[in-house]
């Protein structure tokens, strides 16, 4: 869909958009946010940061700034979006064979802090959740058994065939396998902010795949990025995050 022309006056983050059971998914949050940008729903850089849980069914008042917009709730910011200076470097990429594979390793199938979160959680049904299951990526080595691809520096890959699509969808796709990239499982985290970039946008009915990587940890900070290519290996989208550790019970 093209972008708006103009900022609305409210975002409302629907129900089913969870990221946490009560609130909204950080990375479907951030690409509405995004869209509200004149000109900035596709082709430039993003960037997005989450100053409390976003509210689920709630329509929060936006105002516009010199380069962005923010989304507020009781009087207080809930998301800030402005214009970035740099794209997102890009996360190597994967055959989709080997994605398919990773996602047989999907720790979220043993263990999720929050099953029901609309783009990786394993308890949302075909058709309604985005179910991106991403799982580490093994090389061979050389005694015939395998390896993390990528020692030091380690990817999680699954494959996406989107049943919609729109920017909010997409910035989505590319959220939570950044968190798998990292011990999300150990140590559940939120998405705190998050700099996106939509080449184009995926279409219906392909399968994409989606990598992403850890970049860097600093206290409660972890520093991420992931990448989602097309059928014929060319980058759809990207994005780089940063997440804060939280206790899941806080959410629940």
């Amino acid at each position: 869909m093209p972008p708006p022309t103009s900022t609305p006056s409210t975002l409302s983050v629907p129900r089913r958009f969870n990221g946490p059971p009560r609130s909204g998914n950080g990375g479907w949050t951030a690409g509405a946010l995004a869209q509200t940008l004149p000109g900035a729903g596709l082709g430039g850089p993003v960037t997005v940061t989450l100053r409390q849980p976003p509210p689920l069914d709630v329509p929060m008042p936006l105002t516009e700034t010199a380069n962005g917009a923010v989304a507020h709730h009781d009087g207080r910011p809930v998301a800030e979006a402005a214009l970035a200076d740099l794209d997102p470097v890009p996360v190597p990429g994967v055959p989709m064979t080997e994605a398919a594979a990773a996602e047989e390793r999907y720790a979220g199938h043993h263990r999720h802090p929050f099953p029901t979160c609309f783009a990786c959680g394993p308890q949302r049904r075909p058709g309604d959740g985005l179910r991106i299951f991403p799982g580490r990526v093994m090389s061979a080595d050389d005694s015939g058994g395998s390896r993390p691809a990528e020692e030091g520096d380690p990817l999680v890959a699954a494959t996406w065939t989107p049943y919609e699509v729109g920017v909010p969808i997409t910035w989505a796709a590319l959220d939570c396998v950044g968190g798998w990239a990292s011990d999300i499982d150990e140590r559940p985290m939120v998405l705190g902010r998050m700099t996106a970039r939509i080449h184009r946008l995926p279409t219906t009915a392909e399968r994409y795949v989606v990598v992403g990587t850890v970049r860097g940890v600093e206290g409660r900070k972890t520093f991420t990025a992931s990448t989602l290519y097309d059928p014929a290996g060319r980058v759809t989208a990207a994005a780089e995050h940063v997440w804060v550790a939280v206790d899941p019970k806080a959410f629940a």
